[in-house]
């Protein structure tokens, strides 16, 4: 089935829903939505408390059991993903125990908030993350946490949630429902745009892919992109294995990671969103064949990506004008 990129809410059947922010870059994450009679699960929320109360309102409108929402999973712990927790203050919220620990040290949307009070309009932050409106957001962390594999059950229907990371980020968390054949993947999965590999290793996303593609799942809702399949999967396996060996071959070569990941031709993933994720992509590549432990500070790798936006379109401004 080809799947609409629209915003709103999609139903792919039998209780389940994704909803969608139709763009997927920075920050426009999806969220999904499982309904048995009057039990309802919510699988991640969103960026601020103003997308999230949109998408409820939504929901409830299209499908009435949603006004009330039990439970909630976090896939992980951006804030892209959990800002939201906090418009449903009676909501249980189960994630890995990974990503609890990381929720308590993300940086806080007021911090959020004020940094972007005080980025100039040019600035990388600005652009990428203007829109949100991470003032008046409160907090809420995980009430239920597991390790490894759970189960749990929304009415009669069966869920598995499986910890997958570290990858995106220590705590990645597959939601799988088996009878269903649907999978809410979280980060793991960035449909027709770049990966961003903040934790890593690059080799663990290689084999979260191998471990979608080994079970029976017809739909995927990505954390970032329209819903789709496995051949979006089998696709991103394959831009993190040509990743690995290009950003390899250079570092016995000896060049540092940021003049690799220029150099590395990315054109076969031309028509995907934010290139400039090679950055952080690259260097953690680096981190894994080095053995390095430490990992990016955020603000810099923000900085590195601006100056590859800046670079790029001057690039592109100078071929347009031979």
């Amino acid at each position: 089935m080809a799947w609409q990129y629209t915003k709103g809410l999609h139903d792919i059947g039998n209780g389940i829903y994704a909803y969608l922010q139709s763009n997927g870059s920075w920050g426009w994450s999806n969220s999904g939505l499982i309904v048995t009679g009057e039990d309802t699960l919510l699988v991640d929320t969103l960026y601020d408390m103003h997308l999230t109360g949109e998408m409820h309102e939504t929901m409830s409108r299209q499908v009435p059991a949603a006004k009330t929402i039990q439970t909630i999973v976090n896939t992980h712990a951006d804030g892209d993903h959990t800002n939201g927790n906090g418009f449903f203050p009676a909501a249980k919220i189960i994630s890995s125990k990974s990503t609890a620990e990381e929720m308590q040290h993300t940086v806080p949307p007021q911090v959020m908030a004020n940094m972007l009070k005080k980025a100039p309009p040019e600035a990388y932050m600005r652009k990428t993350l203007g829109a949100f409106h991470f003032d008046g957001i409160t907090q809420r962390f995980p009430t239920e946490t597991f390790e490894g594999h759970t189960s749990l059950s929304v009415g009669a229907k069966k869920i598995e949630l499986f910890h997958i990371g570290p990858a995106h980020t220590d705590g990645d968390t597959l939601v799988y429902l088996p009878q269903d054949r649907v999978m809410f993947t979280g980060d793991i999965v960035f449909a027709e745009a770049h990966p961003v590999v903040w934790a890593g290793p690059v080799s663990r996303w290689i084999y979260a892919c191998d471990f979608i593609l080994e079970q029976d799942v017809n739909v995927i809702v990505p954390g970032h992109g329209p819903v789709t399949d496995k051949s979006a999967v089998a696709t991103l396996k394959q831009y993190f294995v040509y990743l690995f060996e290009e950003a390899e071959k250079r570092y016995k070569a000896g060049m540092n990671a940021l003049d690799a990941a220029y150099e590395i031709n990315y054109e076969m993933f031309s028509s995907w969103k934010n290139p400039e994720r090679m950055i952080p992509n690259v260097a953690a590549v680096y981190r894994e064949i080095s053995q390095t432990a430490e990992k990016p500070v955020i603000h810099e790798t923000f900085a590195l990506m601006s100056q590859w936006n800046k670079k790029k379109a001057e690039q592109a401004d100078a071929t347009s004008h031979r």
